[in-house]
């Protein structure tokens, strides 16, 4: 696959972040790249609280518990425009939405969903963790366990949304739901295989590697507050 390396993404790391508030980031990144199409590919790499999103699909009907407490706190449901199902997030997962404009890339749709399911095989062969893909649904599967999903949608050229690698993820919200829409798989994590929980850092660093060479392109380290220099700035709520 073909990326551009003279032009670098600009890799921006949020932490923990509302699931809603990088929805929004997103959406006002792509927007300002439909606008000027010179402004920098983005990535970001953030955790999320607990939540389940809901993919274009819908997926609504695979939440099969009537309790979604997560320690005591309702797990919220949010509808998104993302390709897929129903899927979660939550704190010890690995979430990276890479916002690029695919055209000027010269990546299709296919080769740039392949290109991130390499990406987080090859992270988890880092680790000794034999991961595949699998016909049934995107992402990285270790036998009929899902590791790592994707879902993405592209707004004139410009893909949003990501990936999501299970690393210290705690599986039990999975339970409660038929994941991707499927049933009959089962979901696990990269400490769940190893026994041990491991260093976000490190495995955060990897993917980016990984991903820098999936798409033959340059990761450049970057602020928000510089991201968001390179963005219209907000209309005012009325």
């Amino acid at each position: 696959m073909r990326a551009d390396a003279s032009r670098p993404w600009l890799a921006v790391r949020l932490g923990c972040t509302d699931y809603e508030e990088a929805l929004a980031l997103q959406r006002r990144i792509v927007a300002a790249k439909n606008a000027e199409p010179s402004m920098p590919d983005v990535l970001l790499r953030l955790e999320h609280p607990p939540v389940f999103t809901l993919g274009r699909r819908g997926g609504a009907e695979n939440i099969v518990a009537a309790d979604r407490t997560l320690d005591g706190l309702e797990v919220p449901v949010v509808q998104v425009e993302r390709g897929g199902n129903i899927t979660y997030h939550g704190p010890g997962q690995l979430v990276v939405y890479p916002i690029v404009d695919l055209r000027r890339a010269g990546l299709s749709v296919v080769s740039f969903v392949e290109g991130m399911e390499w990406a987080m095989i090859e992270t988890a062969a880092r680790w000794g963790i034999s991961a595949e893909t699998n016909s049934r649904n995107r992402g990285a599967w270790v036998g009929d366990d899902k590791l790592g999903s994707i879902g993405i949608t592209v707004r004139r050229g410009v893909s949003f949304h990501g990936l999501a690698l299970n690393v210290n993820t705690d599986l039990r919200p999975f339970s409660w739901i038929h994941p991707c829409g499927l049933q009959g798989v089962g979901v696990t994590s990269m400490a769940a295989i190893l026994g041990r929980f491991l260093d976000m850092e490190a495995v955060g660093a990897a993917l980016e590697r990984n991903l820098e060479a999936a798409f033959r392109t340059i990761l450049e380290k970057s602020s928000f507050a510089a991201l968001i220099r390179h963005l219209p700035p907000e209309e005012p709520v009325r």
